[in-house]
């Protein structure tokens, strides 16, 4: 999976307007976890101007963890962070885990049952882990991502939804 991130991909446009339209057949979310991709993954941030009704929130990494911000202004409000990840200043306001309505996860595989393959690191584990029961977990990759099954362990938290 990490090779096949290497490799280009021209369908990044079409599983935008999916998320697009995903976030319009869900006009109740007022706050929103994104990420800043990292190469092959499918950047979202153009979506932080399509809808300015959603208070828009991104992880930084502290330690072992991930805190998430407010961000409202990508060119300002983003800096370079861990592992070459774009992340929020660090003055910037914190946001409880509890106050997200959804988290829009990317990773390396996905799988039938919402299971996710994440990069190894258990951030994005951890995190969902303290989130509202109704906070939805919704996966984003590409089509090539899909796999029978991504093995899950115990602690693995799985998505609600998967875009590709």
């Amino acid at each position: 999976m990490r090779r096949l991130l290497t490799t280009p991909f021209t369908e990044t446009e079409s599983i935008v307007s999916k998320v697009r339209d995903w976030l319009r057949d869900h006009p109740d979310l007022r706050t929103v976890s994104c990420y800043s991709p990292l190469p092959g993954e499918i950047d979202l941030t153009s979506l932080l101007v399509d809808f300015t009704n959603i208070r828009w929130v991104f992880p930084r990494v502290e330690g072992s963890e991930l805190v998430m911000h407010h961000v409202t202004d990508l060119s300002e409000d983003l800096e370079p962070g861990a592992f070459g990840i774009a992340e929020p200043k660090i003055s910037l306001d914190p946001v409880s885990f509890h106050e997200i309505d959804a988290f829009i996860c990317p990773g390396l595989a996905f799988d039938e049952y919402g299971g996710r393959l994440g990069r190894g690191r258990g951030f994005y584990d951890r995190m969902l882990a303290h989130a509202r029961g109704d906070a939805l977990k919704i996966g984003v990759c590409r089509p090539e991502q899909i796999v029978p099954d991504v093995f899950g362990e115990p602690h693995d938290i799985f998505m609600d939804e998967v875009i590709f």
